[in-house]
């Protein structure tokens, strides 16, 4: 049968759908009608290639010159989504590199004139191993380059040897014959001639000595993908400053580049950085050569940067595209949108923007969507900067004297050490115990000579630029502590300085000097919450070390327009005090945007934590926190704190049994707004529905009780929201419709987990969309007079072939939301002639039947208490009236997950399960010579296919 099958998608051309077998030719016409009604275009002219995917999607493609260019170029495509009505459309005209078509022999009849030609074309490209690495050849340009490397050039339908000359010819983009448009090959001989005769850029002069993480292998860290489950390869590495520092960080990381480490290995691995590489390339084509060599190495995730235009004066000669520098070096500067569209062009992805310069593309699309999905989440790899290269360690000649004597008096050093860290500046005689005072002053003769030793001793253990970075650091963190402080004083009666506690007097003449530079720096820092950009630094900072979850608009809406909701995900119903109070503030925060546009400034958005984070956060959320808490009180009443950026308001949320509950209720919210001076309450009780919050782990982090449940449980229900089974969006649903849908589903909240309900349901409850529990159970030529005989009869002790565990129950329901309910939303209704079987059923069954194995017995136990069929799932056997079952079965196979399929005929019920196993087994049961049943096993594809 004709057709080019590549995965899950089967191409044809146009033509080829009268040759097709009727059925297949039906269901091909209806498809195509519809895509081509949806998009508005004609077949043959407007698109000569349809592509039919296994989830229904159908593409139209529009390929000039099909039958007389060996290797079409796609102009044109239109994706047609059946399901929603969409059509998304893409033009490869001004492309690049457009995607090119190989093997045209299978979207054609076997018959039709030219299949031979084509044939013959396919088997001289197989000959020289032109299909042997797929990644380069689904694109025009590495595909000619592929062709020029195997020593051909493409003349017609035919495969010619290169001759010295001719390699010479298209070495300098004179001719591509065959393939390439008149004005393209002249514009690739025009582009072959440099502006500089014999110039050649000097590339290695762009490799910079770093000394801490570059900028794509920055955001990777942000983005979660240096935890250490992937390898990397930087591809172009410079001096390997990047590689160095992930290897010491304990990740899988190598490296090539062309000048500094031509000799290490070019290797596949999940993430392949390409790290400002291509702007320094002069020549366009070399510039895709390498661009698509890294895409070929990438497993997962590619990461291309470059030099944007507004981060450097490109000041230099002009060169091409780029300009020449006085170092002699090429540097192309991109915008945002050109390098994005270039990327998309050369590779046929979609690009996503990351950082300014630094775009991510996926090969892995389960990663990708993985990843558009949780990107805002902040999570940080903690990364050490790379060393620097390194160098002969120093000797101390004191080195055993004086480890001795440390050794003699760690304790009390040790615990100097920390104080003096504490306090961020040297401890006074007065400050050490009693104790260790008189140990260091009889070690060491003096106090100051016990600080002096302790010093050069982490000097010479940590290293002179480690011990001065942990001192700065500890008395920035102290200046910061007695900032909070001081800005807070503020709210209260100052203490006059002598009523100070003398700790306290001893820190304000250290860092400030004397008290009034102190009070001073306590009243700036105060006024510092209404800078909102601080603030939202502040709250960006926290987010980045995992204190919180942020959301932040990096701009003002424009006159209008709304913004989106920044409050956390808590579950809402029509006419509730959080959507009455909501609304009304949304009007308020529209208005402040408006007037915050107008002015040209302020950023808005929130940082929501719990409030044990609160000790944890920058010293300037701190003080705005203590701001809002001299108005209000205690915050750490609540359980969640939420910061507004540029509104100065602050809210607080108490809920129920907030550690213990997966999905805590609300009880009480506080809004105090500090410019007003005022203070909104909400309760939630027996007026209000107390709505759930929904995904907590984003609010707490790793150190929290309950964490890993946490995640595991949001991710969970995050599964269940992409099923289509509710939406989180906005509020997310009120808690009864959501334990409703759950319940429906069979799923139950317990604590910290989502599981499976543990209870049976009653027969007449719904078992997916169209279908009942005794519609399942209850079937069957056989259950049916069984029960009508209990019925009849009133026997207390007759049969019953309900099941005995839960597991069966949701079993069924799985069955029919994978498998029945697709087939009757697309075929109609069904008739069950045989579901779940019980032992009491089995018993009673006339003929043979396999209960170890067919799966109608579920999840049900034999009197031993061993599984009467191990592979589990759930089994029925149906038919539909007035159907061709092998078209249902053909469907089914290539629509649904089932786990297997027996097929007995075109008039005959089908048997389906679903399961864990996810073996994907067809079986057709069909008469043969004797009229008995034979089996037959047979692959998806052949299936589809017969």
């Amino acid at each position: 049968m004709p057709g080019k099958v590549i995965g899950r998608r089967t191409y044809l051309h146009v033509e080829t759908l009268a040759a097709l077998d009727e059925a297949r030719r039906e269901a091909w016409e209806q498809a195509v009608r519809q895509a081509e009604q949806a998009a508005g275009l004609e077949r043959g002219e407007q698109f000569n290639v349809l592509r039919l995917d296994a989830d229904g999607q159908v593409a139209l493609l529009h390929y000039p010159h099909f039958f007389d260019n060996p290797f079409p170029a796609l102009r044109e495509s239109w994706r047609f989504e059946p399901s929603t009505g969409e059509v998304g459309y893409r033009t490869y005209a001004d492309s690049l590199n457009p995607p090119i078509l190989h093997r045209k022999e299978l979207l054609l009849p076997s018959d039709h004139p030219r299949h031979d030609e084509y044939l013959a074309l396919t088997a001289a490209a197989e000959s020289i191993g032109l299909f042997e690495d797929s990644t380069r050849i689904g694109y025009q340009r590495q595909w000619l380059a592929l062709v020029r490397e195997k020593g051909y050039r493409i003349d017609g339908h035919a495969l010619v040897p290169l001759g010295n000359l001719e390699a010479v010819d298209l070495d300098a983009g004179a001719s591509h014959a065959g393939t390439l448009e008149a004005g393209d090959a002249e514009a690739a001989a025009d582009d072959a001639t440099p502006l500089h005769a014999g110039w050649e850029a000097a590339r290695q002069r762009t490799a910079m000595v770093r000394y801490g993480f570059s900028a794509p292998i920055q955001s990777l860290a942000r983005h979660g993908f240096l935890d250490g489950r992937y390898r990397l390869f930087d591809y172009g590495c410079g001096r390997g400053d990047d590689v160095r520092g992930l290897c010491e960080n304990g990740l899988t990381a190598a490296g090539w580049d062309p000048y500094f480490a031509p000799d290490q290995p070019i290797e596949t691995a999940d993430l392949v950085n390409l790290g400002f590489v291509i702007n320094v390339i002069e020549d366009f084509d070399e510039r895709l050569e390498a661009l698509t060599r890294a895409w070929s190495l990438a497993e997962c995730l590619l990461v291309v940067s470059v030099m944007l235009a507004n981060q450097n004066d490109p000041r230099g000669a002009r060169f091409r595209d780029g300009v020449m520098t006085q170092r002699q070096t090429f540097q192309k500067y991109y915008s945002q949108q050109e390098i994005k569209d270039f990327l998309s062009d050369a590779l046929d992805e979609e690009p996503i923007p990351v950082a300014p310069g630094v775009l991510y593309i996926f090969r892995d699309k389960d990663a990708e969507q993985r990843f558009l999905a949780d990107r805002y989440r902040r999570r940080r790899s903690r990364l050490r900067d790379p060393s620097a290269p390194a160098r002969a360690p120093r000797v101390s000649v004191r080195r055993d004297r004086r480890a001795e004597l440390y050794a003699a008096h760690r304790e009390p050093l040790e615990r100097l050490w920390e104080q003096w860290l504490t306090l961020g500046r040297k401890p006074e005689k007065v400050e050490v115990g009693a104790e260790d005072l008189l140990v260091l002053i009889e070690a060491f003769g003096t106090f100051n000579k016990a600080l002096r030793f302790l010093e050069e001793h982490q000097t010479e253990t940590l290293g002179e630029a480690e011990v001065a970075r942990l001192l700065k650091g500890a008395e920035a963190e102290r200046v910061a502590d007695l900032g909070v402080y001081l800005a807070l004083l503020q709210f209260e009666r100052r203490r006059p300085y002598k009523h100070l506690e003398e700790g306290l007097q001893r820190e304000i003449k250290a860092f400030f000097g004397d008290y009034k530079s102190a009070c001073s720096a306590g009243f700036t820092r105060l006024f510092a919450i209404a800078d909102s950009e601080a603030v939202a630094d502040a709250c960006r900072e926290a987010a980045e070390h995992g204190l919180g979850w942020l959301e932040l608009e990096e701009r003002a809406a424009e006159p209008g327009q709304r913004g989106g909701s920044t409050e956390p995900a808590v579950a809402g119903a029509s006419g509730s005090a959080l959507a009455h109070s909501g609304q009304r503030e949304a009007r308020q925060e529209d208005d402040a945007r408006q007037q915050d546009t107008e002015a040209g400034v302020t950023p808005r958005g929130s940082l929501t934590l719990h409030t044990s984070l609160v000790e944890q956060l920058p010293a300037l959320l701190r003080v705005y926190i203590g701001a809002a808490a001299a108005l209000y009180g205690d915050v750490h009443n609540a359980d969640l704190i939420k910061i507004h950026i540029g509104s100065g308001k602050l809210t607080l949320m108490r809920f129920d049994d907030f550690d213990g509950q997966a999905l805590p209720r609300m009880l009480e919210r506080v809004k105090i707004k500090m410019r007003d001076q005022d203070v909104d309450l909400f309760g939630y009780g027996e007026l209000f529905e107390p709505p759930f919050l929904y995904r907590k782990s984003r609010f707490i982090n790793e150190e929290y009780p309950g964490y890993p449940e946490q995640v595991a449980f949001d991710e969970a229900l995050d599964q269940l929201e992409a099923r289509g089974l509710f939406s989180l969006a906005g509020y997310g649903p009120p808690a009864t419709e959501l334990t409703a849908l759950l319940a429906r589903h069979r799923w139950e909240v317990d604590g910290l987990r989502l599981r499976r309900m543990q209870t049976a349901p009653e027969l007449d409850d719904a078992c997916g969309r169209f279908l009942t529990f005794r519609q399942l159970i209850e079937c069957g030529e056989t259950c049916e007079r069984l029960l009508a005989e209990r019925n009849s009869d009133g026997n207390g002790h007759a049969f019953d072939n309900r099941p005995k565990h839960p597991e069966s129950y949701t079993a069924l329901l799985e069955l029919a939301e994978q498998v029945l309910d697709p087939v009757i939303d697309w075929f109609g209704m069904i008739r069950l002639t045989y579901g779940f079987c019980s032992p009491a059923l089995a018993r009673q069954i006339p003929g043979r039947i396999d209960p170890k194995r067919d799966q109608h017995a579920a999840h049900e136990r034999n009197r031993l208490g061993n599984l009467i069929c191990p592979r589990l799932g759930a089994a029925v056997d149906f038919i539909i009236e007035d159907e061709d079952m092998r078209e249902v079965a053909q469907w089914v196979a290539a629509n649904t997950p089932f786990d297997r399929l027996y097929f007995y005929g075109a008039d005959q019920p089908i048997h389906v399960s679903y399961g864990p196993e996810d073996s994907r087994q067809i079986v057709t049961m069909l008469p043969g010579p004797s009229g008995r049943l034979l089996p037959r096993s047979l692959s998806v594809n052949a299936f589809l296919e017969a």
